[in-house]
């Protein structure tokens, strides 16, 4: 029996790199190599039990990604900007990763786009971040990182993503004002926001490591529905059983809420808000959904989570 091509997947434990690991594992055609700062963890755990190979690595330690890397046909590379929101620190991950990558045969890369292309940083709309960044988890990959990997000549595909409707299920989730009736608040005004659901990122990047002649080089956008604030608040309102109201907040009253990522997502919403051209043309729904015919609609995606749905008030 032939063995099995390894795919690396970096970040298992996340929920972008977890849903790629189980897409893969789903699949069959590979071997899932789950790279993980503690393997001692329930998700490291889980992965294990489901047939991954488990492996301790460091983005901070290129040897140790090496070593993760060594034997791997693919890998698959995400960088967990807001467990630290630096763009300095996630532009060192991104140097260590090139680095350690080198020498497998098909590197898919999840990134974003440079918003810098749209508003400068001479533009007062939004406030500059870092003196130098908009939306500094995006202007990193697309101004900074993506560049790396082809002055590497490393063999990547370019996955750009779209807001994943993970994010709705706890802090963007709606809340339960005064009156008793639940509202959404997401910063949208009337633009549409390009979404997917966890799994089908999973499923997605399952079908690129399968089709490497078709998607080396290239950039793939990935997005399973464009919509607005409205039909987000109707798919809640579907799968909660009562009427949820769209009510955005003001761009300056998001960025006013004082947690720590408040500014970074602040902007990133006003850039969905105003510049849907720029974004929706670079996510694809008809190739999306042709290379995950399965795709989850959000509100089937909600319904499959209803019990991770938490309200807030």
């Amino acid at each position: 029996m032939t063995e099995k091509k390894i795919v690396a997947v970096v970040g298992a434990t996340g929920v972008q790199g977890g849903a790629v690991a189980r897409a893969l594992l789903a699949d069959g055609e590979f071997a899932v190599r789950a790279l993980t700062r503690s393997v001692d963890s329930a998700g490291a755990k889980e992965l294990a039990g489901l047939g991954a190979e488990v492996v301790a690595a460091d983005l901070y330690d290129v040897d140790s990604l090496r070593k993760a890397f060594d034997g791997a046909y693919g890998a698959y590379l995400v960088t967990p900007f807001f467990t630290h929101l630096s763009a300095a620190k996630e532009m060192e991950e991104v140097g260590n990763l090139v680095a350690a990558v080198k020498g497998v045969r098909h590197v898919v890369w999840s990134t974003l786009e440079d918003t810098r292309e749209v508003i400068s940083l001479d533009d007062d709309r939004m406030p500059t971040l870092d003196e130098k960044y908009k939306v500094p988890h995006f202007d990193v990959k697309g101004g900074e990182a993506d560049a790396l990997f082809e002055q590497a000549g490393l063999p990547t595909t370019y996955v750009r993503m779209s807001f994943y409707w993970n994010n709705l299920l706890r802090d963007l989730a709606p809340h339960r004002g005064a009156d008793g009736v639940l509202r959404l608040s997401l910063p949208m005004g009337e633009s549409k926001i390009s979404g997917i659901a966890g799994e089908d990122i999973g499923k997605a990047v399952t079908s690129v490591f399968k089709r490497p002649s078709d998607t080396i080089g290239h950039t793939i956008g990935l997005g399973a529905e464009h919509l607005t604030g409205d039909e987000v608040a109707a798919a809640f309102g579907e799968v909660l059983g009562e009427t949820v109201k769209y009510e955005p907040l003001s761009h300056n009253d998001f960025r006013a809420l004082g947690f720590p990522a408040a500014e970074e997502l602040g902007n990133m919403f006003q850039y969905y808000a105003e510049f849907p051209d720029h974004i929706l043309s670079r996510r694809d729904t008809a190739l999306t959904r042709e290379i995950v015919p399965t795709w989850l609609t959000l509100k089937e995606f909600l319904a499959a989570h209803r019990e991770e749905i938490t309200v807030g008030q």
